[in-house]
């Protein structure tokens, strides 16, 4: 969830580099995969620190367990240049290292074997976080006062980095593969609330209390949090799920009757998508100071208790105005982004598009078909078609935004080319059942439609996917025959479209090259082509 306000303005990132566009070497050290990254795997994050809220600091340290997967002297990990690094420690023994922009290159006194022994490191650091100007869309921390005059603090790393606030090995491709657990000093009176199950707190007896938090599963570098305020919780167990709710003082009584909708949805999300993907830490919903996001387990929510998107509807259909956005859309999140995880930033479409059409499938459920169809064609206001979906690789660098309501068109196409609802629910479910918990990339998704619809779909996610604009539907008539072919820049591009003449409805196979048909028509006003089903343009 980051760049949804501005969908209709913006694109980000691109595929192909622009001849105006360069990387940095701090880029590549953010998003590259070097062989100080790759030579060992996370086990698990023990993260303990003071926030202090009039200071906007951070102090503490985080204890990180790791195998070796590949001898090595050195490894790679990540914390913000303008934060501080008081010392690395592993088995008493303060580590040297050297700092390369956000990049931390840390040395064994002796080279570490790969075998199945793990190896833990505690590194301590200390200082100020960047804080955010405009939480989600940009990186950082949020320190704000409630109406109450308290402390009020949240923070959102999704794109930037969650280096910007604790060491980390700061990239998708490795998650703590034994979760993780979180513990936040905050001011007495105030309340922690992070990732997973809470194990307790402790008054430390210096006006902080410590607030301790446990994740059983692996969980994605940007979703671990902390939100700090004066909360109340309130929950319930439904149908076998733990459902908790963290919302400041004063707005409980709203809260509880608003979070209603969470039950439809998980009704609706767990028969499409399988069963909640972290019901061992539970579900968690936390008001925040900003507008929202997927943190796993304790997802983000801002939206200040109104239907749509602040109260307003992205698709122009008046269909957004029935569920609260931000709920349905962050929630989503946790099937895919949280469980399922691009290994690239550049192939942020796996979390953003597919979630995006959760929207759209929650509609299905809740309203039926014809309604789910009109709020998913709304989306198109929104699609600039101006860069691809999919980013550059190795330099921590997404695509476009188009990633979210074009991603969820896209699949909306999908659908109707597999022309089998029956099969479409069963690939669905799999395909959320199967990367369960795993780190994948687009050739994986694209080879899992392929082999589960028995067709060939490359060349339909080459062209939404990789070039930005949509194909081009030609149509001609020749004798008094309908001709068609596509036009479009992925190679071998065909895709089956629905189309009706004089209100019947048949299939076509356009290539790119016209095809004769059988079919009689006068003029071209006697054929609409179903672009409701199908993303496209027709000439």
């Amino acid at each position: 969830m980051k760049k949804i306000l501005l969908l209709s303005l913006i694109t980000i990132g691109i595929q192909n580099l622009k001849a105006q566009e360069t990387f940095t070497r701090r880029d590549t050290l953010h998003g590259g995969l070097r062989w100080e990254r790759t030579c060992f795997d996370v086990l698990h994050y023990d993260l303990n620190i003071k926030i202090n809220p009039d200071e906007k600091s951070i102090v503490g340290y985080n204890f990180i367990t790791f195998k070796v997967v590949e001898k090595t002297a050195k490894i790679q990990l990540d914390l913000f240049s303008n934060m501080q690094i008081d010392s690395i420690v592993m088995n008493a023994q303060k580590l040297n290292y050297t700092r390369e922009f956000d990049a931390v290159f840390i040395t064994f006194p002796n080279p570490l074997e790969a075998d199945s022994n793990s190896h833990s490191i505690k590194f301590y650091y200390s200082g100020k976080p960047i804080i955010a100007k405009n939480a989600p869309w940009d990186g950082g921390f949020v320190f704000k006062k409630d109406s109450q005059g308290k402390p009020w603090i949240g923070v959102a790393v999704q794109g930037t980095g969650a280096s910007l606030w604790y060491p980390v090995k700061d990239t998708q491709t490795d998650e703590p593969d034994l979760g993780a657990t979180i513990k936040v000093a905050v001011p007495n009176g105030l309340i922690d609330v992070s990732n997973g199950r809470l194990l307790g707190s402790e008054d430390l007896k210096n006006g902080y209390t410590r607030w301790d938090w446990e994740l059983k599963n692996p969980i994605n570098n940007y979703n671990i949090t902390v939100n700090i305020g004066d909360y109340v919780h309130f929950g319930e167990n439904y149908k076998g799920l733990d459902l908790d709710y963290y919302v400041l003082r004063q707005n409980e009584v709203k809260a509880k009757a608003h979070f209603e909708q969470v039950k439809p949805m998980m009704d609706c999300y767990q028969s499409k998508f399988g069963k909640y993907p972290f019901a061992e830490d539970g579900y968690k919903l936390v008001e925040t100071p900003y507008l929202g996001m997927e943190h796993q387990s304790a997802v983000a929510y801002g939206n200040r208790y109104v239907q749509g998107y602040l109260g307003s509807d992205m698709t122009g259909t008046g269909i957004g105005l029935l569920f609260d956005y931000i709920i349905i859309h962050e929630s989503g999140h946790e099937w895919f982004g949280n469980s399922i995880t691009s290994k690239d930033t550049a192939d942020m479409w796996i979390h953003e598009g597919f979630t995006n059409y959760m929207e759209c499938v929650y509609v299905e459920c809740l309203y039926g078909y014809d309604k789910a169809m009109q709020y998913t064609n709304g989306l198109k206001r929104s699609v600039q078609n101006e860069e691809p979906i999919i980013g550059a690789f190795g330099v921590n660098k997404e695509g476009s935004g188009d990633m979210y309501p074009k991603g969820a068109l896209f699949l909306n196409t999908l659908r109707h080319v597999v022309n089998n609802d029956d099969m479409w629910w069963k690939i669905l479910l799999k395909y959320s059942e199967t990367f369960r918990h795993k780190i994948i990339d687009t050739e994986t998704v694209n080879a899992f439609f392929n082999q589960e619809s028995g067709m060939d779909l490359t060349p339909i996610f080459n062209q939404y996917l990789r070039e930005k604009a949509i194909p081009n539907l030609s149509l001609r008539i020749n004798n008094n025959k309908l001709e068609f072919r596509w036009e479009a820049n992925a190679k071998g591009f065909a895709m089956p479209i629905d189309i009706k003449i004089n209100g019947k409805k048949t299939r076509i196979y356009p290539t790119q090259d016209w095809t004769k048909s059988k079919l009689k028509i006068s003029k071209l006003e006697e054929v609409e082509v179903l672009k409701d089903h199908f993303y496209v343009n027709v000439i």
